[in-house]
């Protein structure tokens, strides 16, 4: 057969994307990391295939700089099945720690370079009864069902030139993303979509200290590796005061699926 190379590649990312994930939900799976063929494709997409141009490095100062928003989104298109777009991120801004209930994710970066702490949720909330550590600075008692303990899975830098970061229901499906050494930008995909009338919502999240690793911290003693697997707890809070998104126009190929 002939080579399709009239498509735009978003676009065959967006018809590959809903044959995929169209078949997880069919067949119950919950990994994305044996389907190369959409991971291919992802990993192939640049900022010029959507007509991005790659933000020039400036700090923002100033109240207009303050007004602005840190992140904005682009969106692309959405069904039933999945959702996709592009987030582009300012200079030193961050996107919170939040989860994806029950969702499956793929993140790729189109220009600059972005920082990404994973999480596993490792149980649901813990009840007043349960023994949890102290923490410093103490938790008030009507915080303790919102505790979540979590595995810290790893700490990794993506470019544009990496492959995507992926995220299912199981793993990985909490992370935070802050952009590194300047803006930054990257398409979101997410099966299925949020939606709070189906249980999805978006929850963020505060990394809490112990006790314990306060009293390391003050005595100098240092994580050697971030990245290594580690046990943390989880404070679920509102969305950070500092954070918001705003939107912008997608200038890419238009996309149907």
């Amino acid at each position: 057969m002939p080579r399709d190379n009239k498509t735009p590649l978003i676009q065959k990312i967006a018809r590959r994307a809903h044959v995929t994930f169209t078949g997880l939900k069919a067949d119950g799976e919950k990994s994305l990391h044996k389907h190369s063929e959409l991971i291919g494709l992802v990993t192939a997409v640049r900022a010029a295939d959507l007509k991005i141009t790659p933000r020039k490095t400036k700090a923002g100062c100033g109240a207009a700089a303050l007004q602005n928003p840190p992140v904005t989104y682009m969106h692309i298109c959405e069904t039933e099945v999945f959702s996709m777009g592009v987030f582009l991120l300012r200079s030193g801004a961050s996107i919170p720690l939040h989860d994806h209930p029950g969702m499956n994710g793929m993140l790729k970066v189109l220009f600059g370079k972005v920082r990404v702490h994973c999480y596993d949720k490792l149980e649901d909330n813990v009840t007043a009864s349960a023994v949890s550590p102290h923490f410093q600075p103490p938790l008030d008692p009507s915080q303790t069902g919102s505790l979540r303990r979590s595995l810290l899975r790893s700490a990794s830098e993506f470019s544009e030139s990496s492959g995507p970061c992926l995220l299912t229901p199981a793993r990985d499906n909490l992370h935070q993303i802050d952009a590194v050494d300047g803006p930054a930008a990257f398409l979101d995909i997410l099966s299925p979509p949020y939606d709070p009338d189906d249980g999805r919502d978006c929850h963020y999240y505060r990394v809490l200290q112990t006790v314990e690793q306060e009293a390391e911290r003050q005595g100098g003693e240092e994580e050697e590796e971030e990245e290594k697997e580690k046990v943390v707890w989880l404070l679920e809070v509102p969305q950070p005061e500092d954070f918001w998104c705003g939107g912008e126009a997608y200038p890419g190929p238009a996309v149907s699926v």
